[in-house]
């Protein structure tokens, strides 16, 4: 048997709340309490400004932000800016990692965007890692953005990952938000959504749900879904 990994899809959830949330399941991970989990969950309109710290990238005023509805953070995990909003499925693994000498963190990434790339080819969609960069790509356009915090146990040796990725299902999201950013700080490239590239409709949650196998092909874990209830009791 693997080890449990608590799953749980939240239809909205604000920002501040999830990243309030993680740190509380980050802290408890590390003290040895409870079970690992798998966060899946949509954000009102947010964007996020990771630790390399390009303010240059956000391209709209206070003003504009306000008036657009769209929030700000700057926050702890590795990265640049992005968008997150309605329409893209957010997932956020509260792994635990082992030892230090038996850790791999650039394996981690490779393994997240693998759960993704095998998806997408069941759905018809050649996809692919772009060299120098993270995150999931169809030729020039990324579908899927990466960015994690790998936080150092005190209580116990590794680390526990929080943040995670953000894929665009719906169409049209690439004229939402990202318009007021340089995505991840990249010019010369743009981003997609599985809706423009299949020309299929889906949900997020049904995304959510389908998504959870191939998860667990990479991370061999047992899955036990939680409600949304029982997900936010921690906050």
């Amino acid at each position: 048997m693997g080890k449990p990994l608590n799953v749980a899809y939240i239809p909205m959830l604000d920002y501040e709340a999830a990243w309030n949330l993680q740190k509380s399941i980050v802290q408890q991970l590390d003290e040895g309490e409870g079970p690992e989990q798998l966060l899946l969950l949509q954000h009102p309109p947010t964007y996020t400004i990771g630790s390399q710290n390009h303010p240059e990238h956000l391209l709209w005023s206070e003003e504009e932000l306000k008036a657009q509805g769209i929030s700000l953070f700057q926050i702890d995990r590795g990265g640049d800016i992005t968008y997150h909003g309605p329409g893209q499925l957010v997932g956020y693994p509260l792994l635990v990692l082992g030892r230090d000498e038996e850790l791999d963190l650039h394996a981690y990434l490779r393994k997240l965007e693998q759960v993704m790339i095998d998806y997408l080819a069941d759905q018809g969609v050649e996809s692919e890692r772009k060299e120098g960069y993270t995150g999931v790509w169809i030729g020039d356009l990324k579908i899927a953005a990466i960015g994690i915090k790998f936080n150092r146990c005190k209580h116990r040796r590794g680390f526990v990952t929080s943040h995670g990725f953000a894929f665009n299902i719906t169409s049209g999201i690439q004229h939402a938000g990202f318009q007021g950013i340089i995505p991840c700080g990249i010019e010369q490239y743009g981003v997609t959504s599985l809706e423009d590239i299949t020309g299929n409709s889906y949900t997020v949650e049904q995304v959510a749900r389908d998504i959870v196998p191939y998860f667990q092909r990479i991370f061999p874990y047992d899955l036990m879904w939680s409600t949304e209830k029982e997900a936010l009791q921690r906050l």
